[in-house]
């Protein structure tokens, strides 16, 4: 298993970063991540650009501030 993004490295993404990307800083897999933005399920805000999935970093931060910054282990499945 892939150890997550620290808040510290997430705080130190651009502004946008890949699904697999923001999968990880929230502690998903590759696969889980795009199962969830197919289904419009995802934690946070995805935006949508022909094949590729963006997410803005800064939804990512709001939304691991209010989790308390859980980001440890990738969990694929």
């Amino acid at each position: 298993m892939r150890a997550g993004l620290t808040l510290a490295q997430i705080q130190q993404l651009p502004a946008v970063v890949d699904l697999v990307t923001a999968g990880r800083a929230l502690g998903l897999g590759r696969t889980k991540a795009y199962q969830l933005a197919r289904a419009g399920q995802f934690p946070c805000r995805v935006i949508r650009i022909g094949k590729s999935y963006l997410v803005p970093t800064t939804g990512l931060l709001a939304l691991l501030d209010a989790r308390g910054g859980d980001t440890e282990e990738d969990t694929d499945g």
